[in-house]
C-alpha cells in the first residue's frame, strides 16, 4: 500500500516532524505513545506523520495505532476524517471473519474513547455467544463461558487492549489476578470494583476512561459473581496462540 505522504506530495512535514517521525517508527510500543502529543500539537505537519504511520502499521495494529486513531478521530478537519472513512472504516483492527458474532459496533464505541457504551456492548455480544436464553435475560451464566470460542474472546480482548493504551481487558485482568495469587480480595480494590470493602456502584462509581485502575474494564458479566469472572479468567483462549 502506498503512503499517505506518497499519496500527499504536496503535505510534507516540517524539520521537527521529520525528527519525530523517525523517533515514532524507531521506538519500542511503549515509548511511542509520549510522542503523539507532540506530532498533535505541529498542527498539519505532525498530523501527516501520524496518518502515514497508520497506514504503514495498518497490517499490525497495536496500542499506539488505536491511540493514534481515537486522537484522529476525535480531529475536526474534514482531510482527517475523509483519511479515516477511506483507510479505516471500521477502525484499526481488522475482525477475524470466523468470529461467530459482529465486533464492529465495540470497536467503534472503543475508537471513539466511549468506554461506557463498549462495555454494555461487549455484554451484549458476550451474551450472544451465549445463545438467544442468555441474550433475553442479557446476562450470561459461567456455565456457558467454557464455550466461547477461542478467537471470539481474543478478538473482543485484542479491541479492548489496542483502544486502552494496553490498560484494559480480560487478558489484563488474568495478569492482575495470577500476579495476586488468584486472591480475589486483593484483586477488587487494585482494578476498582471494591472501595473500602464496598462493591464500587455501577455504573456511576466507574471510571469510563483511562484515568481508570488498571484491568477496571470490561465489566461485562462479572459483578453477577466471582464465578462467572473465573471462568472467563481460566479460558483456554488465554492459553492458546
Amino acid at each position: 500500500m502506498s503512503s499517505f505522504i506518497a499519496d500527499n506530495p504536496a503535505t510534507l512535514p516540517s524539520s521537527n516532524a521529520d525528527d519525530l517521525r523517525s523517533q515514532l517508527q524507531a521506538a519500542a510500543v511503549a515509548k511511542q505513545l509520549p510522542l503523539i502529543a507532540p506530532l498533535l500539537a505541529l498542527g498539519e505537519p505532525g498530523l501527516v506523520v501520524l496518518m502515514d504511520f497508520l497506514v504503514a502499521q495498518q497490517a499490525t495494529p497495536t496500542i499506539t495505532t488505536g491511540r493514534i486513531y481515537q486522537k484522529l478521530r476525535s480531529r475536526s478537519e474534514d482531510r482527517v476524517q475523509s483519511f479515516l472513512q477511506d483507510h479505516f472504516p471500521q477502525g484499526v483492527y481488522p475482525l477475524p471473519a470466523s468470529c461467530q458474532v459482529d465486533y464492529s459496533d465495540v470497536q467503534r464505541a472503543l475508537g471513539a474513547e466511549d468506554f461506557e457504551t463498549a462495555d454494555r456492548l461487549t455484554l451484549a455480544v458476550m451474551c450472544e455467544l451465549a445463545g438467544p436464553t442468555a441474550m433475553k435475560r442479557n446476562w450470561f451464566y459461567f456455565t456457558e463461558v467454557a464455550a466461547f470460542p477461542v478467537v471470539d474472546l481474543q478478538t473482543l480482548d485484542q479491541l479492548w487492549r489496542i483502544y486502552s493504551e494496553g490498560r484494559f481487558g480480560f487478558s489484563r485482568q488474568r495478569e492482575l489476578w495470577l500476579g495476586l495469587g488468584k486472591n480475589w480480595e486483593r484483586l477488587w480494590p487494585q482494578i476498582g470494583w471494591k472501595q473500602d470493602n464496598l462493591w464500587t456502584r455501577y455504573p456511576g462509581g466507574f471510571i469510563w476512561d483511562l484515568n481508570a485502575p488498571v484491568g477496571h474494564l470490561p465489566l461485562s458479566n462479572q459483578l453477577r459473581g466471582v464465578r462467572a469472572m473465573e471462568a472467563l479468567l481460566v479460558h483456554p483462549a488465554w492459553t492458546q496462540g
